[in-house]
This record gives structure tokens, sequence and C-alpha cells, in this order.
């Protein structure tokens, strides 16, 4: 009921929207008398906040066309090369001529897939983190699809597909790639790599790494871990779950909507919120294009978010952040035992954010405690200071103190000649 309404309340907006683009254009015309006044410049600066609180927000392009290695430009194109009804796997290849000239003819690199969050907002929430890996790396990422346009037909999506889909994109990638798990992908993507080990799978990667993740939220709880911990289950199978209305692919399909998601994690922040609303509006106004754009970029990827789909959120809820079950020995996927203990050959990262408020201090480091047949020389372990949830992954200290890490971690577990053993088919 409440995703109608939302939507409802969306199409009784759309006269308004119709009426400010209209008023946007007449301001923005320079034969206008009015339009470098003080009254013409704050009535085009409301009409400009007015149409960004009132958009839907659709899913962002990558935007990333091109890097610059060693001062050559190096042209990337986004290629999907495997896919389901629930996610592409999206390769950012790099052109091998560019690439030559940038790194010489002989040089291989690390194959790295980035596995992204599904909790509410687009793989491209990682657009910075992308950026940074494929200037040393070859860069795969998930990106999951919006459970609203995925037709009831194509059935359920749960946490066991979701790790049977991590182990599938791995084989595509290959074997001893380096596998990078921002946020909520820690837990079924380790539970994903512990399968692979015993069954010796030979796409099991050469590393792992863990960024922000709830491993084990029983460690430093948050606000977030907080409300799973005190609500009965039976609340968030009540409150939480909406159906998808027909105008929608996905009509009818019981899901997790992106924007009680993205309510949530506005509340938490909403003085923030506010005050960058306000401040957006007074660079409207000052004609501070710069500082104006830097905000429309932010929000136009923070207020883009994408439904889940019932039985992978309430599985989520209850076997991540109320039972614990990979820290407690417990998980099961399609009724075989998950056993991070197996997991022996393949290194292991994690770093966490001294001020993240989503995954407390300890909740990524708990998996060095379970995954216990990992010898001691092959983990690592990073806080970086001065940081929350979002700078882990993205941002100025990320690029400068977390990345280089990272790069230096992934190297340390890569060999060349094994790499174009690979890539030459062998």
């Amino acid at each position: 009921m409440l995703y109608s309404i939302v939507e409802m309340q969306r199409a009784a907006m759309m006269p308004w929207r119709v009426a400010v683009n209209f008023q946007r254009a007449l301001l923005a015309n320079p034969l206008n008398p009015i339009a470098q006044t003080p009254f013409g410049r704050n009535l085009s600066a409301a009409s400009d906040l007015f149409e960004a609180m009132t958009r839907r927000y659709e899913k962002p392009a990558w935007r990333i066309e091109s890097t610059v290695i060693n001062g050559i430009k190096v042209p990337v194109t986004i290629e999907t090369v495997w896919s389901s009804a629930w996610c592409s796997l999206v390769h950012f290849k790099r052109d091998k001529q560019a690439l030559a000239e940038a790194r010489g003819p002989d040089w291989v690199e690390p194959r790295v897939l980035i596995a992204a969050p599904l909790s509410g907002h687009f793989a491209t929430l990682l657009r910075g983190t992308v950026e940074a890996f494929i200037q040393d790396h070859d860069v795969y990422i998930t990106d999951w699809h919006d459970a609203r346009d995925v037709p009831i037909g194509m059935g359920r999506f749960d946490l066991d597909d979701y790790i049977e889909h991590i182990r599938e994109m791995l084989k595509h990638v290959g074997p001893k790639a380096h596998v990078v798990a921002v946020c909520q992908p820690g837990p079924p993507v380790l539970a994903a790599i512990a399968l692979m080990a015993e069954d010796k799978d030979p796409a099991l990667p050469a590393s792992m790494t863990y960024m922000g993740s709830p491993i084990d939220a029983r460690c430093s709880p948050t606000v977030t871990n907080k409300l799973a911990e005190e609500k009965p289950f039976t609340w968030f199978e009540s409150k939480m779950i909406q159906t998808v209305p027909p105008i929608f692919p996905g009509a009818f399909r019981r899901v997790y909507p992106g924007f009680v998601q993205l309510a949530s994690f506005m509340q938490m922040n909403m003085d923030r919120h506010i005050d960058a609303h306000r401040d957006f509006f007074n660079h409207l106004v000052a004609g501070d294009g710069d500082e104006a754009e830097k905000h429309r970029e932010f929000y136009d990827e923070y207020l883009a978010v994408l439904d889940l789909s019932e039985e992978f959120y309430l599985q989520t809820i209850q076997k991540v952040f109320q039972e614990y079950h990979l820290p407690r020995g417990i998980l099961m996927c399609r009724d075989r035992l998950v056993k991070p203990e197996l997991i022996k050959t393949v290194a292991l990262m994690t770093v966490e954010g001294e001020k993240d408020d989503i995954s407390g201090i300890g909740q990524t480091q708990a998996a060095h405690d379970i995954c216990t047949g990992i010898p001691k020389k092959m983990r690592y372990d990073y806080v970086q200071e001065g940081v929350g949830h979002y700078g882990v992954f993205n941002g100025r200290r990320f690029k400068s103190e977390i990345y280089p890490r990272q790069k230096q971690f992934i190297r340390t577990y890569f060999s060349a000649d094994k790499e174009r053993q690979f890539l030459a088919g062998g």
C-alpha cells in the first residue's frame, strides 16, 4: 500500500513539476529582465531546489570514459560480460594499445572483482572506488538489478542465490583473481569463497578484502545494528515489505523498497542533509556553479535507490543482523554448512573506518577470527583514522591512504607469470 501511495504522490506532483520547469526555463533566458535581479536569482534557486527534491532519481551512468596511467590517457570501455535476471558483471576494459604504451607491452595486472553492496544504492555509488582501482588493475564489478524491474515470473532471489551469483561471477573472472567486498556483501562473499575452498574450485581467488563489512554485527553495534536487534523479525516482515505497483516490470513482486532504506539513511543525518540543501540554494543564488554542481553530483547518486527482493532482505536481517549465522558457525547455503576455517590459500585483508556509524569497529576484523585456516602472515588489518562508512571506500583519504595499502596487498599475492598463463588460455 505504501509503495502505491508514494507513486500516487509522485504523479500528483507532476503538474507542479511542469510549472516549475517552465519557470526555470523563463528565468534561464538571458533576455528576461528579472533573471539577474535578487528576486529573480532567489526564484530561480527555489525552482532548482524544488525540482531536485521532487525528481525520481534513476540509475546514474558510470561516467568513466578513461583513466590516466603514467601520464598517458587510457580509454575505458564498459562492457557487460555476464548477466542474470538479478545482476550484471561489468568489466571496465582498458584500451590495450594505450595500456601497452603506458605500462609496456609485457605488463600484466591483477584481475579484481569488486562486490558492490545490494543494500539500496546502485553499484555506481562505488564510482570513486572503481576510478582508483582501474589505474592498476583489470576491474570487474557486480552491478545488481532493481528488484522492481525483475518480472515476477523470473522467480525468487534470496541470500543463497546471492552466494551462488558470486561464485558464478568469480568463475567468469577466472582463477587467482582478487575480491574486494564493500560493506553488505562481506558475509555472503566470504561464504561463497569458503564453499569454493571446500570444493577445491579452480576459480578460487588469490586474495579477499572486506571493507566496512558486517562480518560479525555483534561487535561495536551501531544504531543500525541496534534497530535490527531490538525489533522482532515479524516487525520487519510486516512493516518493511511492500508490493511493487503495476506500473513497473516487477509488478506484484514483494520487495524492500529503496525509498524506505533511503529514508532511514537520511534520518540518521537529517541535519547534515538540511544544511547541504540550504547551502545548495545559497550557492545557486550567489551564482557559484561549481559548488552547486558538486551538490548535484553527490545527491544524483545518493538519492538514486533500488529495491531488494523480500526474501533476500529478510534473510539478511535474520541471518546477518539478528542471529549472526556466519560468526557463530551455523550459516547454511543450499543445505550445506559454510566453513570459513577451510579457507587456507586465500590472503585476507580487512579495512575499517574509525568513525564508521554503519559497521562499527571490529565487525569487519571478525573475519580474521573465523578464517582460522589462513596463516597469520597472509592476513592484514587496517583501520583508517578520521573516516566514516562512506570514507572507507571513497573520497580523499581512501585514495591517498586506504587504496595504496590495498594495491600493495593485492600485489603481494599476484603472480605475473600465472596471469600471463591465464591470459594465454593455459
